[in-house]
Parts: structure tokens; C-alpha cells; sequence
């Protein structure tokens, strides 16, 4: 009986693809992967096929010079020499984005063991850069203690605790905003703080003009400002989505920063599916403009890969099929991120969701 059934959904849908978008909820998730298998070659479409897909990754891995020197610079920390450290870190003051990578791998060498930057500190206690990473650490680690659940949640205790390593984090950053001035790096760190400090709104503004008066438009800044602005921290829907709006409307060409509008669907979404999606004309011209300012961002800025796979989804589900295709495209064979790896089968999400581009793009 099912196999008849499904055999049926097959034929109708040979004889009239449109039907597939009629029906809705009412065709099954079964049904229609049977039909998009059936019918969708990857290679007609400029697609890898099915046996190449990878879902171990979002995009292709870092340059291998890049990912040496990481392990060089973590080799020499571990082994108690900061000035590899050091030297990484301040190879970089044009492009604030990129220092803020680079002292986000400090930060991580330091979560494995940072005797090395206790040295660093001793060694040199006015050196800005130092102390911006201590803060981190002190609020990576606070953040840890309290999880990602919400308040009520949060066991008294461990509540506590992560106040305690916020309050710590923003201290050791206001010094490190003393002893570097220009560096944008501790005003992320306080602009994050503040979110779990409850700081209110008029408070929380200053500290945000005080990042962009430094870097406008500063990526993990306007991502961890989005955060504070979202219903679940000390904003509202509207709030979370006027500020992602204004960030994508405001990028620079060759800056992933409106993928933080990416950021803020994906928040909306996880809270209440994707029906939650914006489905206004306007709402779905500005997923097609990010798709073109994320056009323009370099392939070796690995942020961009985890933006794509978010903004494939979402051009799908508001039937920009064309602009979807375009995306996979780029992608390529790499489905190792969200949303398809909440599926329980990542690499069949992918495929499904490419398959629906392709079929209904209107250009090939």
C-alpha cells in the first residue's frame, strides 16, 4: 500500500512539478526525497555529485601555511615561549577583523594550557595586547561555567560563578582598552560581557559606540551586539532584526558583515522553526543582497563558508531558487555545517535542499 502511494506521488509529480510546492505539509518528507532523487542530476546543475559530498567540514580547509604557523605559534606557547604569541598577534593592526582571529587562536592555545600567557603578563603587565587576551580567556571561560541553556535553567550556583568571571573579563578588558586605546578588541569583549552582566540599554549603547567608533564595521562585534539585541538577552524580535538589517544594509564590499542578518534569521528560526522566516518581498530582496555582498568576500575567509550553508536554506525556503543555486555552486561538496547538520543525516539535508534549488532555478 505505501509503495503504491508513493509510486503515485512520483507519477503525479512527474506530470506537473508545481503540484510538489501545492502541496505542502501534506507531501511527505519521504515523498519528496523519492522525487528530487528521481529526477535531479547534480552534474546538469554545476553541482558535485552525491558521492563527493563531505559533511566533515563547511568549506575546503585553511591555506596550509596558515594553519602551520597556528601550530607553530601553539608549539612555542605550550612550551613556554610567548613571544611566538605575541609576534602573531601583533603581525596584524590595518585589518581589525583579522587581529580579532588572530587573538581568538591565542585564546584557544590558552584554553589547552596558558602558563604561557601568565608569563606574557609578567613580562610585559602594560602590554595591551596581553591583557586583551587574558580578558578573553576569563570570558570564554565564565560563558563555559554558565552553558548554553536559559537563566532558569542555570543551577544557582554556576549562575554565580559566571557573574563572577564576566565582572573579571570586563575589568581586564577596560585595562586593556586603557593600554591600547585604538584596538577595537576589548570593546568585544565588554560589548559580550555586558549581554550576561544585564547591562541596560543606554549602557550598553555606550559601550557599542565605543567599538565602532574604532571599527565600524568589526564582524564578531556586530555578531555578539545582535546577540544582546535578540528577545532571549535585552531586546526584542524587532530590536535583534532593525540592528541585522542595519549591519547588511551598511557592509563594505569584501566584509562578511551581513551574514550577521544570517545570524539573526538562524536566531528567530531555532526559537520557532522556519516559518519564522520574514516573507516579505523586501525581506526576500535583502536575502538575495547579502548573497551578492558575500559574492565579494574572499574565498580564504573561512567565515563565509558557515554563511552560505545558512543563507542556501533560507533563499530555499523564500523560493529564490536562482540565488539558492547560486550558493550551492559555491559551496561545493562541503555540508559538515548547520542547518544540515541538525539533520540526522547531514549529507541527505544537503542534497535534498540543492535538489529543490535546481529543479525549480529558472536558469541552469
Amino acid at each position: 500500500m505505501i509503495a503504491a502511494v508513493t509510486l503515485l506521488i512520483l507519477i503525479a509529480l512527474a506530470v506537473a512539478p508545481g503540484l510538489i510546492y501545492r502541496l505542502g505539509p501534506r507531501l511527505s518528507r519521504a515523498g519528496l526525497t523519492l522525487w528530487v532523487r528521481s529526477r535531479f542530476d547534480p552534474a546538469v546543475h554545476g553541482l558535485p555529485p552525491r558521492e563527493q559530498l563531505d559533511a566533515h567540514r563547511a568549506g575546503p580547509p585553511p591555506p596550509a601555511d596558515r594553519s602551520e604557523e597556528i601550530r607553530a605559534v601553539a608549539h612555542d606557547a605550550w612550551e613556554g615561549d610567548w613571544r611566538s604569541a605575541a609576534a602573531f598577534a601583533d603581525a596584524e593592526r590595518q585589518d581589525w577583523d583579522e587581529r580579532w582571529s588572530r587573538l581568538e587562536v591565542l585564546r584557544q592555545i590558552a584554553d589547552e594550557s596558558d602558563a604561557w600567557l601568565d608569563d606574557w603578563l609578567r613580562a610585559r603587565p602594560d602590554d595591551g595586547t596581553a591583557v586583551t587576551v587574558h580578558a578573553q580567556v576569563l570570558l570564554h571561560r565564565g560563558w563555559a561555567v554558565r552553558g548554553d541553556g536559559y537563566a532558569h535553567d542555570v543551577p544557582a550556583g554556576r549562575m554565580a560563578r559566571f557573574m563572577v568571571q564576566l565582572n573579571a573579563a570586563m575589568e581586564a578588558a577596560r585595562k586593556a582598552a586603557e593600554l591600547a586605546p585604538e584596538d577595537p578588541g576589548p570593546w568585544v569583549v565588554m560589548v559580550t560581557a555586558a549581554r550576561g552582566l544585564g547591562y541596560e540599554h543606554d549602557e550598553f549603547r555606550q559601550l557599542w559606540k565605543e567599538l565602532v567608533t574604532r571599527a565600524p564595521y568589526h564582524y564578531e562585534g556586530h555578531c555578539q551586539a545582535m546577540q544582546y539585541w535578540c528577545a532571549k538577552w535585552a531586546g526584542s524580535r524587532r530590536l535583534m532584526m532593525q540592528f541585522a538589517e542595519r549591519a547588511a544594509r551598511n557592509a563594505p564590499a569584501g566584509s562578511p558583515l551581513a551574514g550577521v542578518y544570517l545570524h539573526a534569521l538562524h536566531e528567530l528560526t531555532r526559537r520557532s522553526g522556519l516559518s519564522a522566516l520574514p516573507s516579505s518581498r523586501a525581506a526576500k530582496d535583502l536575502l538575495e543582497s547579502v548573497a551578492r555582498s558575500l559574492n565579494q568576500v574572499p574565498g580564504e575567509d573561512q567565515r563565509v563558508h558557515q554563511l552560505r550553508h545558512l543563507l542556501a536554506q533560507y533563499l530555499v525556503k523564500v523560493r529564490r531558487y536562482d540565488a539558492a543555486l547560486e550558493q550551492f555552486r559555491l559551496i561545493g561538496p562541503w555540508c559538515g555545517a548547520e542547518p544540515w547538520t541538525k539533520e540526522r543525516d547531514p549529507v541527505a539535508a544537503f542534497d535534498l535542499a540543492r535538489g529543490i534549488a535546481a529543479m525549480r532555478a529558472s536558469q541552469t
